[in-house]
């Protein structure tokens, strides 16, 4: 196997690994939101938050793509 496969191949199996870790977390914030929703809508402002953290991706994406998109099709360069 080339060194850039092995790279490859350990860098997904690392990732695979965290990503274990990283799915627990959700089925906490699901509990906290239930027990807050109850009590006085907190779990409405945590569910903001998730959307809010969730939409910055997005936002940079679209902006790296009008960037790219007006760099490559400027009008009138030669």
């Amino acid at each position: 196997m080339p060194r850039k496969g092995l790279i490859l191949f350990f860098s997904i199996l690392v990732a695979f690994a965290l990503s274990i870790d990283a799915s627990a977390q959700c089925v906490m914030c699901k509990a906290v939101g239930e027990q807050s929703s109850k009590l006085d809508g907190l779990g409405r402002g945590l569910n903001a938050g998730i959307l809010f953290l969730m939409s910055i991706p997005y936002v940079l994406m679209v902006l790296g793509g009008i960037i790219i998109w007006r760099r490559f099709n400027k009008q009138g360069e030669n």
